[in-house]
């Protein structure tokens, strides 16, 4: 067990060796200038807020684009609905028109019937006639 941990020693250390030299290269490493960190520090947050200013601008022009959108949206249902009022006032109208012409159209078409009821009996009696006439040529010939 003896010789365990002395060789679990001799392994930390030669671990410790390692991270000395990793501590030693982190120690090397130069930090900037104080004056250096606060330029840097305003320069960030100089472009930060102009990038913070370009989006906001961008989602102004987002919504004033929206809202001119809505706008020509309403005046062009507000003329759609002129129109549908127009076009339902005029279909009103036409009703009228036909209500009012209905009782003539009733007569035109019972005028159809008897017209060709009439024709019907034309030629029913033409065919009659011929009938007759046909009798009445025989009749003469015997």
């Amino acid at each position: 067990m003896a010789a365990t941990a002395e060789g679990v020693s001799a392994a930390q250390r030669e671990g410790l060796g390692r991270d000395d030299a990793m501590v030693e290269t982190a120690e090397e490493a130069t930090e900037p200038a104080e004056a250096d960190i606060t330029e840097l520090c305003q320069d960030m947050f100089s472009k930060m807020a102009t990038y913070l200013t370009g989006e906001l601008t961008a989602t102004s022009e987002d919504y004033k684009l929206l809202e001119n959108m809505n706008k020509l949206t309403s005046l062009k249902y507000l003329e759609m609905k002129d129109i549908a009022v127009n076009i339902s006032r005029n279909l009103k109208d036409l009703n009228q028109k036909y209500a009012a012409l209905q009782p003539y159209l009733d007569q035109i078409t019972l005028i159809e019937e008897q017209v060709s009821a009439l024709e019907q009996a034309a030629y029913k009696l033409d065919a009659y006639s011929k009938k007759l006439e046909a009798k009445y040529i025989r009749a003469e010939m015997s």
